[in-house]
């Protein structure tokens, strides 16, 4: 019973962590500038990594590899934004105009 509801947990994991990544990969391809891209690839894939991360911590079990999985897990969240937000008021600072509803999609 908990074996089962263990695997049942991992594979829901999974699937939510490859959907957000999905999400991203598209939203990376498909949107028009630095801005929008960066806003994409840094929430949806954060989440995409974190539910994955989840799923093996929760495969590996109560083990000291698990709580260094949650520490890895703790760092993403905090370290994936950041950069994002950093690299995008780096484009903003040397003069990269963000996409508007007029203008021609490149």
């Amino acid at each position: 019973m908990i074996a089962t509801l263990r695997i049942g947990a991992i594979a829901i994991c999974l699937a939510i962590g490859l959907f957000f990544t999905l999400v991203s990969m598209v939203g990376v391809i498909r949107l028009p500038d630095l801005f929008a891209r960066a806003h994409t690839a840094s929430q949806a894939d954060t989440l995409g990594a974190g539910f994955t991360l989840a799923a093996v911590a929760i495969a590996i079990g109560p083990d000291s590899t698990a709580a260094k999985t949650v520490l890895l897990l703790f760092f993403i969240f905090v370290t994936n934004p950041t950069a994002a937000h950093a690299i995008v008021r780096a484009a903003y600072e040397e003069g990269i105009e963000p996409w508007t509803q007029g203008e021609d999609r490149r």
